[in-house]
This record gives C-alpha cells, structure tokens and sequence, in this order.
C-alpha cells in the first residue's frame, strides 16, 4: 500500500505544471528564451546589408558553430530542438491557461475587464499569427519548399527572391506587427509573473518593453521593406 501511494502522489513537476502560477512561470521562462532568440535571430538578419557574401557567410558558419566538438548543423539542431520545445510548452500553457480563464468567468459574462489592453485582447490571435508565420518561414527559407527561387545555401538570394513577391513581404509585415503586441505585452507579463516588477521599476519596465517591442519590429521590418525597394537585391 505505501509503495502504491508513493508512485500515485504527483511529482512537484507536475505539481508546478497543473497550477496556474506554474503554467504563468512556465510562459514567462520559455518567452525569456524566445526573446533572446528574437533578439540574436535579429542582429543575424540584418548582416544582409553587408552584402550577400558576408551574409552568406554568416548562414555558412551558423552550420560549422562548435565544430570541432560538435558535427556540421548539430548546433543548428540543437538549437531549433531548444527552441521548439519552448514555442511547444509555451503555446500549451497559454492554451490551457486561456480555457482556465473562460472556464472561470461566469455565464453570461459579456463585459471585458477595463484593465484589458488592446495587446492583451489580441494576444490569443497574435499568437495564432505567429504560430503559423512560424510554419511559413520555416517552409520559405529553411526546407525552401515554397521559395520562389530555392537555392541551397545562398540564404541571401533565398531572403531577397522570397520577399521580392507580394505575399512573401506581406506575411512577414503582417507577423512582425503581430510580434510587436505579442512581445510588449508579453514582456510586461513575464515581469510581473518573475517577480521583477514593483512600483519604483513600473516605468522602467513598460519603457522597456515598448523599446524592445519598437526595435525588434523595425529591425526584422527593415529587411523586408529594403527588398521591397530595392535597396537589398
């Protein structure tokens, strides 16, 4: 009997998982690590306007990352496994998370809460957005199954025949408006969910939310926008 109750008591794992704070700390962590992504993913994207060797180059390297200690792409994969497993545990918990909150307002309920904010009330869609911009980029310049012009490993005319079309810029705008909501609500959230805010960081923490939120968003824009123009060609 004791050996029976031991294996049926929930481990604090799963403990953690079931709460809500846990699935809120579980959203916070995983969209720190996207955050850095995005913010590494970015800096990586805008070597486009040094041209197409060194962006080239760069694609080149991020293949041969670790070497000699890891073989050609492992980093590449360990990286999109890392990444994945976080979009994964994220998206799940802001999933259950949403049916809690539908599941606890009470019938009838039609009014929105005053405190809701525009970012806030897109945030399940803007998800849903990114989530399937997400599918399209993959498809667009990892597989290359939908690039127009698909080249094995010339990313730089890859990015710049994919966005040399109406529909592959027009995603991609659309997305990344999507990701500044996304991020400058969410920043503020995963704050408040760590523990990191209080009433003398307030400011502090919207300003840099809404920074993060601006840069990121121009910075990803601005290579579409210079293919669009033919800056980047």
């Amino acid at each position: 009997m004791a050996l029976a109750s031991r294996a049926s008591r929930p481990t604090l794992l799963r403990l953690l998982w079931q709460s809500t704070v846990g699935k809120k700390a579980v959203m916070a962590t995983t969209g720190v690590v996207m955050l850095l992504y995005l913010v590494v993913h970015m800096l990586g994207n805008l070597k486009i306007f040094f041209g197409a060797a060194e962006f080239n180059a760069y694609a080149a390297w991020l293949r041969t990352a670790g070497s000699p200690l890891l073989h050609e792409s492992w980093f590449l994969w360990i990286a999109r496994a890392a990444l994945g497993t976080a979009v994964v545990l994220h998206a799940v918990a802001a999933y259950q998370l949403s049916r809690r909150d539908l599941a606890a307002r009470p019938s009838g309920y039609v009014h929105r809460r005053r405190r809701a904010s525009y970012a806030t009330r897109t945030m399940r869609w803007g998800g849903v957005i990114l989530g399937l911009f997400v599918v399209w980029h993959i498809l667009d310049l990892t597989t290359l199954t939908v690039n127009p012009r698909a080249q094995e490993h010339h990313p730089y005319e890859n990015v710049v025949a994919s966005f040399s079309t109406w529909y592959g810029g027009g995603i991609y705008v659309v997305a990344m408006l999507a990701l500044c909501l996304h991020i400058h609500h969410g920043f503020w959230s995963a704050a408040q969910t760590l523990g990191a805010n209080s009433v003398r960081r307030h400011r502090a923490l919207k300003a840099t939310a809404t920074g993060l939120a601006l840069i990121l968003t121009i910075g990803f824009l601005s290579v579409p926008v210079a293919v669009m123009t033919g800056l980047v060609s």
